[in-house]
Order: structure tokens, then C-alpha cells, then sequence
């Protein structure tokens, strides 16, 4: 993004970097192979270790389906023969690409057509600087009701913010990815995600009670709660340590001009436009929810919390009309624009960013899918899982230990729905148990779930943001970026944390209709 700002970031002399702890994390980072080589180094102790736990006889049984899952070697005939076989179909099914390169199309038009850079400075009119960092925060966990569009568009774009106030564009940026890693442990509103995670709930609630229904707010006040503690323990974290390590931004635009958020009549006129070609696009879409006898986008003959699923399915497509028409109506305005051409090149464009990353992305799919044929990742899981539950702690000790081990899980499982799909059948039933309602396990769970992700070079996510640092700062490695992210991984899961046992020990309700405490019926 970014194609009205070419300035350069330069990360200062980190004036009151407060920890030489974290100086040690920057240099051992940046020590660290190229993204691509440790998926490689991965793969190759993944294949040593497959092969280690079959001759052992490393296995679980699936506490639904009673399947007995054992490890395979990923040396075995078989295993590699389907690894060289299948490889690019493994890269090309890998779900965060299409995703990807998608919306990175469609946001090229907003980009460079000038749409995005005028919206920004337009929306940065009315917010407070003093409010800039929670801010971005904050609208980072709701960009995640948009699947993953937050970390391909919102991200970079805070970036171009920040650059466009003077401000280190690496900041903004650390502050966006935070905000879009977070938002599935908490947000202001509900949203497709908690539909997905309680419908895995009920799976396991109904080994104890054939008769639990799974609720779709059920974990509301809870991440509503969630949100306003991660919100404020960013802004303190990102505006205390983050920042000082940044330190001054030097860029090759006058300070004038950085400053500058006059929004000239050509680009109001171009945002008239774009707003009434994105009208047009919501129409469009409000019509194929609402149309009597004909509703793509609205299933009527599904259970009622799945009828809206097809809309949810369909937002990487309705996005990317989205930016392409409000992209394509203002540069017509503006002149950015002459034909159908320049939207057509402005696509492609927007895919040179994100070229390095699929690179990254035809080894990490690699990795991902032999994770998933060993069967590591679920025996690993469940056998947490049942270790869990045979310390006997109470609820209040047993929640956060659920909670941490959701945590350390995402280096090997990067799915939060996977991961509860394989434990939610031991954790729920456990707890309900011991007297914890379905509700308060999941919300638990959920708490520091999407935390880690915030320093696992696993998360394809995190490398992408690094490709977005490095368009500001050429020479910044994954190291810099760590020790940005893991201040703020540390702070939000102890926040998370205290506020489970806080939230189990008060009684406080979980959703509307949904208690922390479970009753046996």
C-alpha cells in the first residue's frame, strides 16, 4: 500500500528503549534464518520427529469419534511419495492465499487509484491524536468480522496513517496487526466466529447433555470485556514500550507535508463517488440476502444460526467488489483513471507486495499439511487435553491453565477452530463436570487463544506484516519486528488471564442466557 507515500522509515537510535531483555530478543531474531529457510529447517525436524513418534507408538483416541489416531511417519513410502505429488496442489489450496491475493486485487485499485490515502486522511480528521493508538486497535479486532481481510488491507494501511502524520510507520503498523491478531479472542460485536467456536462447544457439551444447545452470543459479554481490557493494555504497552524503541521516524517528505490532511476538492469529488458506487455494490448485496425466492447469500431452509453462513462465506468476494467499485468510481472522478486498463494494471499492482510472501507461503503449506498428515497436531491436543483434566486443580486454576495451553498450541496448531475441534470434546465435558458451563470453557479458551500469534514465525500473518515493515524500512528482519510484538503478547496474555479468573470468581454472565456456572441436569 501506500503508493502516494514512497517515504522511508529508519528505525532511530531507540531513544528510552526501556529493556535490554528485549535488545537480546531483537539480535537473536534477527540471527534467525530468512522466514523461508525455518519453514524448511521445520519440516525437516517435523519428518524426524513423525518418524521418531510412529516407532514409539505415539496415539490418542478421538473422545468423539472414538477413532484411534496414530502417528504416521512422514518418511514412510507413502508420505513422501504424496509429498512430491501433491505440492503444488498443496500450495494452491493453502486457505490464507487465495484469500490473499484476492483482496490484495481489489484493494490495488483502492490504493492506487488515491481512494485509500484520501479515506484515511478524511477518517484521521475527526479522531484525537491522543486516541490514534486504540484507535487502530480497536478497529483492528473488528476488521476480523471481514475473515482475514484486516491483516492484507487494514494493516498496511495504518501504516500509510501513520506515515502520513510524520509518525513511524512501523508503529502503525504493529499496532493494526496487534488489533486484526486479537480480535477472536475479543471484540465489541459478535460475529461469524463465535457461531463456529460454540457449534464446536456443542459437540462436546452433548457427550454430558444430549439436550445443550449451542447459543450465538453466548461469549458476548465476555469478549466485549475482553476487548476493552486488550484495548487498554495495548495503549499502554505500544504507547510506553513499543513506541520508545522506535523511536523518531526520518522520511524524505518535509515535515509539512507529512502533516498535511487537506482533503482537496478533486478527492472530495472522488469520494462522493466512490461512496455511491459502494451503495450501489451494498444494494447489490442487501438483494441477494433479501430478494423474495431468490437469496444466494441466505440460506432460509438451514438451521436458523446458519442461514446467514453463505453471506459470511462470501465476504472475500464482496469485499473485493467493494474496493474494486469505490476504487474504480473514484479515480474515474479524479482522473487517476481513464479506462478499464488502468483498473486492470492497478490489480496487478497490487499483487507486487505480497510476491515474497508466496514464497513463504509454498513452504509453510507444506509444513501445514505434513503436520496434519502425521497427526501430531490433534494427539498432541488431546493428550494436553486428558493431562489436564487429571490434575483435578478447581475451575479458577484449571481455566487459565486451559487458556495458556490454547496459547502455546497455536505454534504447532495456527487454527484456533481446529485446535478447539480436537479438545473441546475432553475440556467442555470436564468442566461441566466440575460445574463450568459450556459458555465460560469456550470463552476461556478463546481468551489467549490468537496471543501467540502476535511472535509465531509459523503465523503467515506475522511474515506478512514483515513484508509491509520492510517497504518502510528496507533492512528491518524478523528480530526487530519480535521484539515489537512480544512486549505486547506478554501483556495481553497476563490480561487475558486475570481477567478469566476474575470473570470465573465474580460469576459474572458470559452472553445473554449464558452463566459461568453449568448445573448437571
Amino acid at each position: 500500500m501506500g503508493a502516494q507515500l514512497q517515504s522511508k522509515a529508519a528505525i532511530a537510535d531507540k531513544p528510552g528503549a526501556s529493556s535490554a531483555w528485549l535488545d537480546r530478543i531483537e539480535r537473536l531474531g534477527n540471527a534467525l534464518p530468512d522466514p523461508v529457510m525455518i519453514f524448511i529447517v521445520l519440516i525437516g525436524v517435523l519428518m524426524v520427529m513423525s518418524a521418531i513418534g510412529a516407532g514409539l507408538g505415539w496415539q490418542a483416541i478421538n473422545p468423539v469419534t472414538g477413532e484411534q489416531l496414530v502417528t504416521k511417519s512422514l518418511l514412510a513410502e507413502d508420505m513422501v511419495r504424496k509429498l512430491m505429488t501433491e505440492l503444488a496442489r498443496t500450495f494452491a489450496s493453502f486457505p490464507p492465499l487465495g484469500l490473499v491475493l484476492v483482496m490484495v486485487m481489489g484493494a490495488g485499485v483502492a490504493d492506487h487509484s488515491g481512494l485509500l490515502a484520501a479515506l484515511m486522511r478524511a477518517s484521521l480528521q475527526r479522531v484525537p491524536l491522543v486516541l490514534l493508538t486504540p484507535t487502530i486497535f480497536l478497529v483492528g479486532m473488528l476488521t476480523t468480522h471481514a475473515v482475514d481481510a484486516g491483516a492484507v488491507v487494514y494493516v498496511p494501511l495504518a501504516g500509510l496513517l501513520y506515515a502520513s502524520i510524520g509518525r513511524n510507520p512501523v508503529l502503525g503498523l504493529v499496532t493494526a496487526y496487534a488489533g486484526v491478531a486479537t480480535g477472536l479472542s475479543g471484540n465489541l460485536l459478535p460475529g461469524q466466529y463465535d457461531v463456529l467456536i460454540l457449534s464446536i462447544t456443542q459437540t462436546g457439551a452433548q457427550l454430558i447433555d444430549p439436550a445443550w444447545q449451542m447459543n450465538p452470543l453466548g461469549n458476548w459479554y465476555f469478549t466485549f470485556g475482553i476487548a476493552a481490557t486488550f484495548t487498554a493494555t495495548a495503549w499502554y504497552v505500544i504507547d510506553r514500550i513499543v513506541a520508545p524503541r522506535l523511536g523518531s521516524w526520518s522520511a524524505s517528505t518535509s515535515a509539512d507535508e507529512a502533516n498535511d490532511l487537506t482533503i482537496t476538492q478533486a478527492e472530495r469529488r472522488g469520494m462522493r463517488a466512490a461512496g455511491w458506487a459502494l451503495l450501489g455494490v451494498l444494494a447489490l448485496i442487501a438483494a441477494l440476502i433479501l430478494w423474495p425466492g431468490y437469496s444466494p447469500l441466505y440460506d432460509a431452509a438451514a438451521p436458523p444460526e446458519e442461514r446467514i453462513k453463505p453471506f459470511f462465506g462470501a465476504l472475500v468476494t464482496l469485499l473485493f467488489l467493494l474496493f474494486t467499485a469505490g476504487g474504480w468510481a473514484y479515480g474515474a472522478a479524479t482522473g487517476s483513471i481513464q479506462s478499464h486498463r488502468d483498473v486492470i494494471q492497478m490489480m496487478g499492482k497490487g499483487l507486487e507486495p505480497v510476491l515474497p510472501y508466496l514464497v513463504l507461503v509454498l513452504f509453510a503449506a507444506q509444513f501445514v499439511a505434513m503436520f496434519g498428515w502425521s497427526n501430531l497436531g490433534p494427539i498432541t491436543a488431546i493428550t494436553g487435553a486428558t493431562q489436564l483434566k487429571a490434575l483435578g486443580a478447581p475451575p479458577a486454576v484449571l481455566l487459565p491453565l486451559l487458556a495458556t495451553m490454547s496459547a502455546w498450541l497455536d505454534f504447532l496448531i495456527a487454527s484456533g477452530s481446529a485446535k478447539w475441534t480436537v479438545m473441546a470434546p475432553v475440556a467442555t465435558p470436564m468442566f461441566m463436570l466440575l460445574g463450568i458451563s459450556p459458555e465460560m470453557t469456550t470463552a476461556a479458551y478463546r481468551v489467549v487463544d490468537t496471543v501467540t500469534n502476535l511472535i509465531s514465525p509459523l503465523n503467515p500473518y506475522l511474515v506478512l506484516t514483515l513484508l509491509f515493515c520492510q517497504r518502510w524500512v528496507p533492512t528491518m528482519r524478523l528480530g526487530s519486528l519480535l521484539a515489537l510484538t512480544l512486549p505486547l503478547a506478554i501483556g495481553l496474555y497476563f490480561a487475558g488471564i486475570v481477567v478469566t479468573v476474575l470473570w470465573v470468581l465474580l460469576g459474572l454472565p458470559v452472553g445473554p442466557g449464558a452463566s459461568v456456572a453449568y448445573h448437571l441436569p
